[in-house]
């Protein structure tokens, strides 16, 4: 079986050996973005060019049974091709739906589930005009097609909102797309979830559910903190499981992966949105280590073994000890220290690993979004509280300087 994966960066970069080992070859696709990287793995490469039938020629020519997205980047190519080739793919009635965050809201509402109040426009005043029949302060600000935390950012007054809507149309999205206008929502008051899930011929498996923490940093933005797995147990879980899979339905995300953000609100779930791709950059190793599966492997059953997914045989995650990602945040611009100088934190007594971003030596600033994170770190125990403490000093460590140059200390 030959699976062809478009923009294989990421999490995704994990997947052409996950695959591998279940004897399915890869094909990597190149999408137009210009803020891809694909690691050489020596697999076919194709690039696509704005030609789709050209590409969907190549793919055809390689005996390509499979399309799937790797990141955000490649999902409405990746559904293109699916259609263009007649492989298993996601509905195609309206696969703006998958990218668009307000056709995203308008599909999930038409399904009757419950949704954020929202509207979108290119001009600032139009924006403001539907702030103040809203009513309610403060309202969320966000391009329509980026990712992460990208230029979300939470208005509390209307001076807030034409200076946040100016710096949305001024900027382009993580992949190089120009903001041609912004999405405006109501806030969602309450605590936030995502779930990982996979799906083949529309049958969905749930493979993880995880509370976010996030921050409001400076600008009036949103910036993740941290996270952590949520037991099957928890009595919260039901719901949101029931939710986001009626979401995956009203989105028609039908085979791949999809990462799901609901906030959980006093009158119930309530969709953030949702990416038809596997979720963040988590690793799939630790994952595995700690709950005992993770997304990268299950879409790798979803797409080589679908009948894993089908007749209910992906293994149900389990969280075994007390787990945390947490997102490093630089306080200041600096410069990325050396691997020695992150001793300090490998010595905390709950450290797991440590990813880097960034390499040494190079300027950091100060971390505004995902994007200007220099990395994370897992912190685990079988003591909560160990890893609590250990987050605080971590926190410390930031703070006292530790993306400090020495011709800066």
């Amino acid at each position: 079986m030959k699976v062809a994966i478009v923009d294989a960066d990421g999490i995704a970069q994990y997947l052409p050996a996950a695959l591998a080992r279940l004897g399915a070859e890869t094909v990597h696709v190149r999408s137009d973005s210009p803020d891809v990287y694909l690691s050489d793995t020596g697999a076919a490469d194709v690039e696509y060019r704005g030609d789709l039938a050209a590409t969907a020629a190549a793919l055809r020519e390689l005996g390509v049974e499979f399309v799937v997205a790797g990141v955000e980047s490649g999902v409405l190519l990746a559904d293109q091709l699916s259609a263009a080739l007649g492989t298993p793919g996601n509905g195609m009635s309206l696969p703006a739906a998958r990218r668009d965050k307000y056709e995203m809201v308008r599909a999930v509402r038409a399904a009757g589930l419950a949704s954020a109040a929202s509207f979108a426009a290119p001009h600032a005043e139009q924006v403001v005009e539907w702030v103040e029949r809203h009513g309610r302060w403060p309202v969320v600000l966000k391009p329509l097609t980026s990712a992460g935390t990208d230029n979300v950012r939470i208005c509390h007054s209307v001076d807030e909102v034409r200076e946040g809507h100016a710096a949305v149309m001024a900027s382009t999205t993580r992949y190089g797309e120009r903001n041609e206008t912004v999405l405006v929502q109501e806030y969602l008051d309450g605590d936030e979830f995502f779930v990982n899930t996979v799906s083949r011929d529309g049958v969905h498996a749930v493979v993880e559910v995880w509370r976010y923490h996030k921050r409001t940093i400076d600008g009036g933005r949103w910036m993740y903190d941290y996270e952590q797995p949520v037991p099957l147990t928890d009595p919260h879980v039901t719901d949101l499981v029931g939710y986001t899979l009626a979401v995956l339905d009203a989105l028609e995300i039908r085979n791949g992966a999809a990462h799901t953000e609901v906030m959980l609100t006093a009158a119930g779930p309530v969709l953030v949105e949702s990416g038809a791709r596997m979720g963040g950059s988590h690793k799939p190793d630790v994952v595995s280590r700690c709950i005992g599966t993770n997304q990268v492997e299950c879409l790798a059953a979803a797409i080589a073994r679908p009948r894993d997914v089908v007749e209910g045989r992906l293994p149900s995650y389990r969280p075994r000890s007390a787990l945390r990602y947490v997102t490093l945040i630089s306080p200041g611009e600096g410069v990325m220290p050396g691997p020695a100088e992150f001793d300090p934190v490998r010595e905390l007594a709950s450290f797991l690993d440590l990813v880097f971003t960034t390499p040494p030596g190079r300027p950091v600033t100060r971390t505004v979004d995902l994007a200007t994170s220099v990395g994370y770190v897992y912190l685990e125990s079988g003591d909560p509280e160990q890893v609590e403490t250990d987050y605080k000093r971590l926190r410390e460590l930031e703070f006292d300087g530790l993306y400090l140059g020495e011709q800066d200390r």
